[in-house]
């Protein structure tokens, strides 16, 4: 099976979102939705296997959140299956990413490692941020300590450090976040601004300060700015322009197709 560290840096990274139906375990979860949920996240992931990307990554939508590095265990085991009828579904070369949100970071990587992930992200690796849910605090030496105990080395930890999951309260330039960020552990890091050209220039930042660092783009891109975004980063997290009906429908695998030809070109 491929891991994150065989490809990342060494070829784009096209990596669909699949937003899950609302997990057992949590406050608005209904009884008897979680079936469709699981069938729905395979086909997804599959048309995403078919349509030529290069992975994708399996994100809770819950509604709320507890801040801490903690998730209910029937919301772990939900994720957990989903992950492992994905990763029986789709190639051996299809990366598998875990984000159980809002930074369930450690049940991530043991979904990921005991269910044949590829890698996880985190919202708040590295500093803090303030998400709806209050402030969210990072414990990078809590996540790579239990990464080691569990014998995850291999699996990829793609750290948020400017996004619409994380903000560094009073600013800190991109650069120092990104050496930090690389500095407790991470094996990429994450950034996304709606601003294009505010984008292109943090990506111009973090190369100059962390020369080799893999950037990915943490959502804002589609067909017509693919080409340009992609360019300048090693790869995206791709969800709207996919999805039929906007946010967190389902997955359109000719969509999947024609993004994935234009990072082909790349």
């Amino acid at each position: 099976m491929t891991t994150f560290k065989d490809v990342v840096g060494k070829k784009k990274l096209f990596i669909g979102m699949l937003h899950l139906g609302i997990m057992p375990g949590t406050p608005f979860y209904q009884e008897g939705t979680y079936e469709t949920t699981l069938a729905a996240a395979v086909e997804d992931a599959v048309a995403l296997d078919r349509g030529g990307a290069s992975g994708c990554l399996i994100q809770t939508v819950d509604r709320v959140y507890t801040t801490k590095d903690d998730a209910d265990p029937a919301r772990v085991a939900g994720v957990a299956n989903i992950v492992r009828e994905i990763r029986k579904a789709t190639s051996p070369d299809f990366l598998v990413g875990v984000q159980i949100m809002r930074n369930a970071v450690k049940a991530s990587i043991g979904v990921a490692k005991v269910c044949g992930g590829s890698f996880v992200r985190v919202g708040a690796l590295v500093g803090a941020t303030i998400s709806m849910h209050g402030i969210v605090d990072s414990s990078a030496h809590d996540v790579m300590a239990y990464r080691r105990y569990i014998g995850a080395e291999d699996i990829g930890v793609i750290a948020d450090i400017e996004s619409m999951h994380f903000h560094w309260p009073g600013g800190k330039p991109i650069g120092e976040i990104a050496w930090d960020a690389k500095y407790v552990g991470a094996s990429a890091v994450a950034i996304g601004d709606k601003d294009e050209s505010k984008m292109l220039e943090m990506i111009a930042q973090i190369r100059k300060a962390q020369p080799g660092l893999p950037i990915l783009l943490a959502g804002y891109t589609n067909h017509a700015n693919a080409a340009t975004m992609m360019a300048a980063a090693d790869g995206a997290f791709v969800g709207t322009c996919l999805e039929k009906g906007g946010w967190a429908g389902r997955i359109d695998e000719q969509r999947v197709r024609e993004y994935a030809e234009i990072v082909a070109k790349l």
